[in-house]
């Protein structure tokens, strides 16, 4: 089992949080129909990916929330359990690109927006919930377990929970900023084509 310090381990997740709330914001000042914009049939817009993820916070803040809330006091040592960094090791982009694609779960998948801001206000608010249960974590045991959304029989340690829900966010981070290049790559062919035309 990989162990950490808790405390470090808590607090480098806090930094992973900051920067995908860095991330988001930044996508506030994009133009929305480049946001909302698919870049193929049956691929996900930027804000379907972001309402992808609201799906998980919606499902994993409060459980993480309850269990720190009756957990114990904290230990200075985590330790991860196997399937638990399995999952985080699954889900965590190597060298800034995602090599092992996954079919998103029936209840995760995005319906289609009209309106990019309040996804991206959803996610922002979700963020700053899970630094609040990141700094509550400093004061708990993060050893206590967390049903998953797939199943309640299948229950992760806090700590572990942590980490695969960030790593699935960076995930998706990859897939956002990969999407946005190909609609923007897109959306100027077709300009270019236009003013020729």
């Amino acid at each position: 089992m990989k162990s950490f310090d808790s405390l470090s381990l808590l607090e480098q997740l806090q930094a992973d949080t900051r920067q995908l709330i860095a991330t988001a914001t930044f996508l506030k000042n994009e133009d929305p129909s480049i946001l909302l914009e698919q870049p193929g049939a049956g691929r996900w817009s930027v804000i379907q990916v972001l309402e992808h993820l609201n799906s998980y916070g919606v499902y994993y803040l409060p459980a993480l929330k309850n269990g720190l809330m009756n957990g114990d006091a904290a230990v200075n040592i985590f330790r991860s359990g196997w399937l638990g960094n399995y999952f985080t090791q699954l889900m965590l982009p190597k060298e800034g690109r995602v090599k092992n694609k996954m079919k998103a779960p029936k209840d995760h998948r995005p319906a289609f927006h009209v309106d990019a801001q309040p996804v991206i206000e959803t996610f922002l608010q979700q963020q700053h919930q899970l630094l609040e249960l990141l700094e509550l974590a400093k004061q708990k045991n993060i050893g206590i377990r967390i049903p998953t959304s797939l199943t309640k029989l299948i229950r992760l340690k806090a700590g572990d929970t942590f980490r695969f829900f960030i790593a699935h966010e960076q995930r998706h981070f990859v897939q956002i900023e990969n999407t946005l290049a190909e609609v923007r790559n897109t959306t100027g062919k077709f300009q270019v084509a236009h003013q020729a035309g």
